[in-house]
């Protein structure tokens, strides 16, 4: 399967990914799902044969990488796309060199696609957007 993942500035396409999953496949409400950390953060863009399939994001928190806005078309699910996306997003941040963990807030039943990544899910369980999330984090 070619599967390309790179960092991105054309934001439109990441955007439209996360409409499509996050606010019209799980009805995340509109206004949970824009942020003003969208401004700053690193966007990360998976593409199959040239058309968008992935996303994610990537925060820079102090000596913390957060991955988060992870989704992926539904007819690439289960093929690996997913995991390629998580594997560069873990490579780019830990060469930045100044990070000493990844974190993020994974939807309960993607706990264990994580933990197959090397993270490792820590305290209880909450509601975000009306999704059970926990948190979860992987030492670099």
């Amino acid at each position: 399967m070619s599967l390309k993942v790179e960092v991105t500035t054309d934001l439109e396409p990441c955007f439209a990914l996360r409409r499509r999953v996050f606010i019209e496949e799980q009805n995340v409400p509109e206004e949970e799902e824009w942020d003003a950390l969208d401004a700053v953060a690193i966007h990360l863009l998976m593409t199959h044969e040239g058309r968008p399939v992935g996303t994610a994001r990537l925060i820079i928190d102090g000596e913390a990488g957060k991955i988060g806005r992870v989704c992926v078309l539904s007819d690439m699910r289960g093929t690996g796309a997913g995991a390629a996306l998580m594997r560069f997003a873990i490579g780019h941040l830990a060469a930045r060199g100044d990070l000493t963990k990844l974190k993020l807030s994974a939807q309960t039943y993607a706990i264990g696609f994580y933990e197959k990544l090397g993270f490792t899910a820590y305290g209880p369980e909450y509601d975000d957007a009306g999704i059970a999330h926990r948190d979860m984090v992987l030492s670099l």
